[in-house]
């Protein structure tokens, strides 16, 4: 059984500005500035499938989730649309490299919810999205095809940088 960390992230909503430092959210095709960011694929080798993540791919602390990994893509960004239903999803930015415990104070999450869509810059280490509830969250997934070569990931309870994520009001 996980105890509770003592570290705690409170799940934020989903901005523009709050999701900047991570990369950035799709805009309407109406606006002039659709098309200033663009999607990067150093191999040659963007990909577009259906992904999911289930509640029992992590561990509950509580009304808690404990993140104690994060992964990144050196080589492409990624997009998400969130499917079916709320989810939650924890970020830092590409220059973290997680030696040092004050590297936790660049640590985010969000809420998400169904039709939100994300792009996350190459490097951006990520944990999710995982659903809410007890249903797999289904995500459009925008990647590398080759991802599997380009997995990185940082074991954080090892480094006794492991997380709690809070959602909701309360939390």
């Amino acid at each position: 059984m996980q105890v509770a960390s003592e570290r705690r992230v409170k799940a934020a909503d989903l901005t523009p500005e709050a999701w900047s430092p991570f990369g950035w959210l799709p805009l309407e095709d109406t606006d002039p500035q659709d098309g200033a960011k663009s999607l990067e694929f150093e191999w040659g080798d963007p990909h577009a499938n259906v992904i999911s993540h289930a509640p029992d791919e992590i561990e509950h602390v509580g009304p808690a989730f404990h993140c104690d990994r994060l992964y990144r893509h050196d080589t492409h960004t990624q997009a998400l649309l969130v499917l079916n239903c709320d989810a939650v999803v924890a970020v830092a930015p590409s220059d973290v490299d997680f030696s040092d415990p004050s590297d936790f104070d660049k640590v985010r999450a969000f809420e998400l919810h169904p039709l939100d869509c994300l792009v996350l810059n190459r490097g951006t280490w990520h944990w999710g999205p995982f659903p809410l509830g007890e249903e797999p969250v289904r995500l459009f997934n925008v990647q590398g095809l080759g991802y599997r070569d380009d997995n990185a990931s940082v074991d954080l309870d090892e480094r006794e940088l492991g997380f709690d994520v809070v959602t909701g009001p309360a939390g």
